[in-house]
């Protein structure tokens, strides 16, 4: 049986893709093997987010090019969409393929294999209108299922290449979500994450259809336990989504909402499209509609031009915000994007002085909204064995709906199941609690 092994760089939506190609793989015959061992197919899927990430790509392309040099290098992803003859010119690349056309890979291998001559089947991702169909019905070692939902970006964001390596928005056809919903409750999930390039924006291509009504009726879904959307921009949660968020039972009660900077004047720098009152106003309107609920945001710090004051800004609103907790990033310019050729770029050392000052920030918050729920009872679904420096045995953890990490003692044939967990302890990265009783779901839905 021939043998493929996979690499993933970057997001989550690369994450899901290569859990795609993996299907396809699987019906061609193939056999898959870890990254580390020899195999006759190497698969890497590549980020090009940042320079780093074209740099990170090149590496573990090489990487696989020396383990097995009779091997078939095949790179895509979003390295492979944007620098096609850069990525070909790495000796050793076979096959190079865009964030398009994954469903020709093997056909793609096997002309390969007959001409032994390199293959570049890129295409211009900007002319692509239609949404890339890839069937997922189980992940390798996961209880919380991806159902990607849509694909591409039109914000042109002045920081970010991805428009240009995954073309303008495309929606998944809501009959091909549901049905990919359904089978993943059939496989087992009950918990579903809609997830995508510029997830919020599902539907804005379609006629009389949006995420408002995608998520009404994935509330239909009979099983499915919880709905969570990925990431969603402010702009885009409209009073219809609020409105879901208020009604549905299975909606999880954590939106992962991107601020990127907290003053105005750098947002307009951005292009963002929303100020920073706005985006204040949207999450009052969700927690008032959703007691309780973890907002989880990404902040750029040291975009070119940012001042003292402007930071100094930005960090008041985020106090006045109090998220659950804050991915923090230092502004890292990306070749080909207007910001990188903008005046007054940051010094190195600012920009890490103003991201730990920001991680301290989203730490004392983390602790702050765990606190909340002391001695509350959580509905759980454990998603694998833990282990720490103690060396106490039989520990679990997994996520409660507003995306605390509860870590309990149990057993291992409650993984992919919905338990219920005191929680006994906060923490900034996890919670402990206690296991009380695995619940009876048929019971609960009946």
């Amino acid at each position: 049986m021939p043998t493929v092994a996979f690499q993933t760089l970057g997001c989550k939506v690369n994450h899901y893709e290569t859990e795609a190609i993996w299907q396809i793989f699987k019906q061609g015959g193939y056999d898959q093997v870890p990254y580390e061992e020899d195999s006759d197919v190497y698969v890497i899927n590549t980020c090009t987010v940042t320079n780093t990430g074209d740099k990170k790509s090149r590496q573990v392309i090489r990487r696989a090019v020396r383990r097995n040099p009779e091997a078939i290098v095949v790179v895509t992803g979003c390295y492979a969409q944007t620098s096609p003859a850069e990525v070909a010119n790495i000796p050793g690349v076979d096959i190079v393929l865009g964030t398009q056309g994954r469903e020709q890979l093997l056909s793609l291998i096997e002309e390969y294999r007959s001409h032994r001559e390199p293959i570049n089947a890129v295409k211009n991702i900007m002319k692509t209108r239609q949404f890339e169909e890839l069937e997922v019905p189980d992940f390798t070692d996961r209880t919380r299922a991806s159902l990607k939902i849509q694909e591409g970006c039109n914000n042109f964001c002045t920081f970010c290449i991805i428009p240009w390596a995954r073309g303008l928005m495309r929606s998944r056809d809501p009959e091909n979500v549901l049905e990919q919903a359904r089978k993943l409750v059939a496989g087992g999930y009950k918990e579903i994450v809609l997830t995508g390039i510029h997830t919020g924006g599902y539907g804005e291509d379609l006629e009389h259809y949006n995420l408002a009504k995608l998520l009404r009726d994935l509330d239909q879904v009979e099983g499915l336990q919880r709905i969570r959307i990925s990431s969603i921009e402010a702009s885009q949660i409209t009073d219809e989504v609020i409105d879901v968020l208020r009604s549905s039972d299975k909606m999880c009660r954590h939106l992962h909402i991107p601020l990127q900077a907290g003053d105005d004047q750098v947002l307009k720098r951005m292009r963002r499209k929303y100020t920073v009152e706005e985006y204040r106003k949207k999450i009052e309107q969700i927690r008032e509609a959703m007691p309780g609920v973890a907002i989880t945001t990404d902040v750029i710090v040291g975009f070119p031009g940012e001042t003292r004051e402007l930071f100094e800004n930005g960090y008041q609103f985020i106090q006045d915000i109090q998220f659950a907790e804050m991915h923090v990033f230092p502004y890292s310019k990306r070749t080909g994007t207007p910001a990188a050729k903008f005046e007054h770029q940051i010094p190195e050392e600012i920009k890490n002085e103003r991201v730990q000052r920001l991680i301290q920030l989203s730490n004392h918050f983390s602790l702050e909204y765990s606190k909340q729920f002391i001695g509350d009872v959580l509905d759980i679904i454990p998603e694998s064995a833990y282990s720490d420096d103690s060396g106490e045995q039989n520990l679990f953890y997994g996520y409660s709906d507003n995306y605390l990490k509860v870590i309990f003692k149990g057993t291992p044939d409650l993984i992919g199941k919905m338990v219920r967990i005191r929680l006994d302890e906060p923490g900034v990265e996890f919670c402990k609690g206690t296991f009380l009783r695995e619940l009876d779901l048929a019971a609960l839905t009946s």
